[in-house]
């Protein structure tokens, strides 16, 4: 794959983001260093990326994918997502306690 300036603000995306992203915000945080970057052009990427094992898909029933970097795929952790801003975030740890687990402001309604 050729390292293109969509890719590589794809890449920055994904790193600077530091939880997983939908495709929808990937599209609007990679959008700012190329404002010419077309959903079409980021789900492409996205399924480049996932085929040669760089981003992971996070599966959420009910929900559309999201995107995290392998390397953080690889580290044993939970999501969370939250209902009002429909943001996924990663935990640390695992769901017993879950509940200590949230970050500050949070509130958690189901596990």
């Amino acid at each position: 794959m050729r390292n293109t300036k969509q890719l590589r603000a794809i890449r920055e995306a994904m790193h600077s983001a530091g939880r997983p992203l939908a495709v929808n915000e990937l599209h609007e945080l990679a959008g700012q260093h190329v404002p010419s970057l077309g959903l079409a052009t980021v789900y492409r990427l996205i399924s480049s990326l996932v085929e040669q094992g760089e981003i992971a898909t996070v599966d959420l029933p009910g929900q559309p994918p999201r995107y995290e970097t392998a390397h953080a795929a690889s580290h044993h952790h939970h999501h969370f997502h939250c209902l009002s801003c429909d943001k996924m975030f990663d935990l640390d740890g695992c769901t017993p306690g879950i509940e200590s687990l949230a970050q500050q402001g949070f509130t958690v309604t189901d596990q």
